[in-house]
């Protein structure tokens, strides 16, 4: 069979290990994809900023498709080329929402160049040291001047599973509801802001057909465009729903899954 044309991959938990590391083997795989003519695109919830680490660690250069599909970052200049943005007035009107259906809900905004958040939200990102932002009170979340990538959602009670089901029946349809692994967090994206959208956008630009993508996912984010790819793996790390989703399965990213389909794919 031919070589796949493009290579889909999330980060967190699928192409890195743990601490965001990624290993030599999965960074010659990648390499051997580029060579043999099949672009990588990376696929994830991350912002832009979180890029550049990663495409130096890899060598991976092109367009990344970031912010669950509300961003398409261009990663030699550095440049953001296209964004789907939450406007102001639905990401607080969702957040009313919200906190009526789950008391004690903390909430921060995603910028694409960093996290804002008030008093009641009480994750914190270590990777985004030096890009968090406290403001005030709640109120004051809505007086930004910049754009709105994704409204955060955080409970110290509720699953994040929870939320998604509380956040379609309270606001379905105001907006795109997800969520990435993270303990209690809700990740609100613009009406039709997926993965999936992103990427198929993106390959229709290059004349690339789903049959041609090989993609790599663990997360229910990463659902939309692993069911969208002509060929999908969960990793064996993946979400208990997303090995129920996707037929076929690969080893978990400590075990360099996505290196060891590429392996077999281009040698």
């Amino acid at each position: 069979m031919p070589h796949p044309r493009l290579i889909a991959t999330d980060l967190d938990g699928t192409l890195l290990r743990r601490g965001g590391s990624i290993s030599p083997r999965t960074v010659r795989a990648l390499r051997a994809a580029v060579d043999a003519g099949a672009e990588v695109v990376i696929v994830t919830a991350r912002p832009p900023r979180y890029i550049d680490a990663v495409a130096v660690a890899t060598g991976v250069t092109g367009i990344a498709v970031c912010s669950n599909g509300a961003q398409l970052y261009d990663i030699a200049p550095r440049t953001v080329i296209s964004s789907r943005d939450l406007s102001l007035l639905t990401a607080r009107r969702v957040a009313t929402m919200l906190a009526e259906s789950a008391p004690g809900l903390g909430f921060a905004v995603e910028t694409g160049h960093q996290i804002r958040y008030e008093p009641a939200y009480q994750l914190r990102h270590g990777e985004h040291l030096g890009a968090e932002s406290p403001v005030a009170s709640l109120a004051d979340l809505w007086l930004l001047d910049t754009p709105i990538v994704k409204l955060l959602a955080h409970s110290t009670r509720f699953e994040a599973e929870a939320l998604v089901a509380l956040a379609e029946q309270a606001a379905g349809g105001e907006a795109q509801f997800t969520h990435s692994g993270g303990r209690g967090l809700l990740e609100i994206s613009a009406a039709g802001v997926t993965k999936a959208a992103a990427l198929a956008a993106l390959c229709a630009e290059r004349g690339i057909s789903a049959s041609e993508v090989v993609a790599f996912g663990d997360m229910p984010n990463d659902l939309s465009f692993l069911g969208w790819a002509g060929t999908g793996y969960a990793m064996g790390n993946a979400h208990p729903d997303v090995l129920a989703a996707v037929a076929r399965h690969t080893v978990t990213n400590e075990e360099d899954g996505v290196a060891r389909v590429l392996e077999q794919l281009f040698t």
